[in-house]
């Protein structure tokens, strides 16, 4: 009996379906188990089927993606001891030290063991470092891949078997046609381009053969999202590797394309780049001149879409490039490279700002930025392209929730702007939990309360840092163009989320003094339900309101579960992963405490009241402070 593994299988893929694949290939296998993550292992009758198994589906193109099919050889210990857990860290500064290595790498883990490695460049260095488990190396390997230290993109990647047989994947998976750029590790900045859909069928090629060509040749990953927007005129495809490789992967693109249209008869064919709105300014240039130089540089003509045809939940607008293939390439190339510059800078110019954003990754507020405008109908190309395309390339800091860590946020919207959020039959809705990635859910009306008596609605956000973020500024959003505010005033809305009761105290510090200073930074009202008689006990989760601008409200969630995360207290996100559910149960409860702690003692002493519970910071004092005006530029 041989025992194989089998990767990359899609999604859907089951035993049945297979067991088929094996037997259309004359391949006799006995045991197939499929297991989540998308592989298999299949037991062959002897070594002779598993070599031929071997052959002939190594690389096989099935439902759009290129298996991986090799011997198995899984057990734990001999993974642990062929390196599993190590990650190779190259482009180290020559003068780096193991204690500042330590420092930054035990962010994701308790760093094992720093050895240092031959380096091909003499100027920097190399080191494998080694964690506990695999699930660290992933973490390092996603939160620091791209890092800057000290003038330097580190090269963060596995360093294992493993790494060798995922890389054997990934180098033959040209035709993985996931609509997902965050599917895989980003190299670098992606190009992204749009094609006509009858192209999509030669760029792919016969099984995948043409793009798995492309992706041998160039050493670029190419994703082609043939599934979004069935139906569409045009498709996009993006593009990952280091510049040059994304260009030459580009322009073979082309090439296929151009052979393609002249047995048509359809011509010419152009160059279609994909670019986030923010970038647009810097590519056209200072009356036009950025783009003058490019087009007189390559011989070719250039035009951009107008900023019109962007909504809400499609930020990105059309390059055009008309000439031939080879200056179409040189002017890709120049574009990318300012489209690539500009990214870095805006990336740059946020990073100190996520000072004011504990746990969020600075390009998640860029996410959002031009997203003033009202919404015209669906994304042109789909849902898979990301807002705006960065990569986790800083890291998490010490203290503050991962980007994966989900989080559940109540928010509370008038009764009379459900109707805006959800959309007609729930287009509106669909988009803000396609485009932020958050499970958004409004609570119907209480059954056992007058309508007339019901003021507000919850809505419950479940999802990552960089999902809030998203989920709470479309909804925000969209009440300032439904007209829920005069002329330039700022959208004000109640926000709730859950902290240990055994934190509190640390929130409100000594005579209210740590509360207050959150209110005077954050420029929002924050009030906690009224404390207990009795000690809390580690499990209970006390109610806390923050009421104030976005950006207000925002920076007050950020540094409150961060607070409570430094704290060292488990399931201090308030929400977090299991307790979405619970989360869920406690909505009554939390209604009820609000309603509470806004009316205790007749309505007479509610300011007073709402005083007292806030430390004693009224919403006048938060009037005074200044609001940012645009996304891209949280104070």
């Amino acid at each position: 009996m041989s025992k194989l593994y089998v990767g990359n299988l899609p999604s859907d893929c089951n035993e049945n379906a297979l067991r088929q694949l094996f037997q259309e290939h004359s391949l006799a296998c006995t045991t197939i188990l499929v297991k989540r993550g998308g592989y298999a292992f299949v037991d062959c009758a002897d070594q002779s089927t598993a070599d031929r198994a071997i052959d002939k589906l190594n690389g096989y193109t099935y439902l759009g993606s290129s298996l991986v099919v090799e011997p198995s050889v899984a057990s734990a210990a001999k993974k642990r001891s062929s390196g599993v857990a190590k990650v190779l860290v190259s482009n180290l500064p020559i003068q780096i030290r193991p204690e500042e290595l330590d420092q930054l790498f035990s962010n994701y883990g308790q760093v094992q063991s720093i050895e240092k490695v031959p380096s091909r460049d003499p100027n920097t260095q190399s080191v494998l470092i080694s964690y506990e488990t695999q699930e660290q190396v992933q973490q390092a390997v996603n939160q620091l891949n791209g890092y800057d230290l000290d003038g330097n993109p580190l090269k963060v990647e596995m360093s294992s078997a493993e790494s060798r047989r995922r890389g054997r994947s990934q180098r033959g998976s040209g035709a993985v046609f996931s609509g997902l750029p965050g599917s895989g590790r980003q190299t670098d900045f992606p190009l992204r381009i749009l094609v006509q859909s009858d192209m999509v069928g030669a760029i792919i090629g016969r099984q995948g053969s043409t793009i798995r060509q492309i992706t041998q040749m160039t050493r670029a990953r190419v994703d082609v999202h043939r599934k979004d927007n069935v139906g569409s005129l045009e498709k996009a495809i993006t593009i990952y590797g280091n510049p040059e490789n994304c260009t030459n992967a580009c322009k073979k693109i082309l090439e296929v394309m151009q052979q393609e249209a002249n047995n048509t008869n359809k011509g010419e064919i152009t160059l279609k780049i994909l670019a986030h709105n923010n970038l647009i300014g810097r590519i056209i240039g200072k009356g036009g001149n950025t783009i003058k130089r490019i087009m007189q540089d390559t011989d070719t003509k250039i035009t951009v879409s107008s900023i019109n045809d962007i909504n809400s939940f499609n930020l990105e607008r059309i390059i055009t490039v008309k000439g031939t293939i080879d200056n179409m390439s040189k002017a890709e190339s120049m574009i990318s490279s300012k489209l690539r510059q500009s990214y870095e800078n805006d990336l740059q110019a946020m990073a100190p700002q996520s000072m004011m954003f504990p746990g969020l990754h600075p390009m998640a507020m860029m996410s959002t930025a031009g997203m003033g405008y009202s919404s015209r109908g669906p994304g042109l190309y789909g849902s898979g392209p990301a807002p705006y395309p960065y990569q986790s390339s800083l890291p998490t800091q010490q203290g503050v929730p991962a980007s994966d860590t989900q989080e559940t946020t109540f928010l509370y919207i008038p009764n009379n702007s459900v109707g805006a959020i959800i959309g007609t039959k729930g287009s509106h809705i669909r988009n803000i939990i396609r485009f932020s990635g958050a499970s958004v859910k409004i609570a119907p009306l209480e059954q056992d309360k007058p309508a007339e008596q019901q003021t507000e609605r919850k809505v419950t956000i479940v999802g990552s840092p960089e999902s809030q973020w998203k989920a709470q500024y479309l909804i925000f959003e969209k009440m300032r163009e439904e007209g829920y505010v005069s002329g330039t005033e700022d959208v004000r809305l109640t926000i709730e989320i859950l902290v240990p009761s055994t934190q509190v105290g640390r929130i409100i510090g000594k005579g209210g003094q740590n509360v207050r200073e959150l209110q005077r930074v954050t420029g929002s009202v924050i009030k906690l339900s009224e404390q207990q008689a009795t000690p809390p006990s580690a499990e209970e989760e006390t109610t806390v309101h923050i009421l104030g601008p976005f950006f207000s409200v925002q920076s007050a969630q950020r540094r409150i579960r961060a607070m409570v995360l430094q704290s060292g207290t488990p399931g201090g996100t308030g929400g977090a992963g299991s307790r979405a559910g619970r989360g869920s149960s406690q909505e009554g409860a939390s209604r009820s405490k609000r309603d509470g702690s806004a009316t205790s003692q007749g309505g007479t002493t509610s300011q007073s009241s709402s005083q007292q519970q806030s430390a004693g910071s009224p919403s006048s004092q938060q009037q005074q402070q200044p609001q940012p005006q645009s996304p891209s530029s949280p104070q």
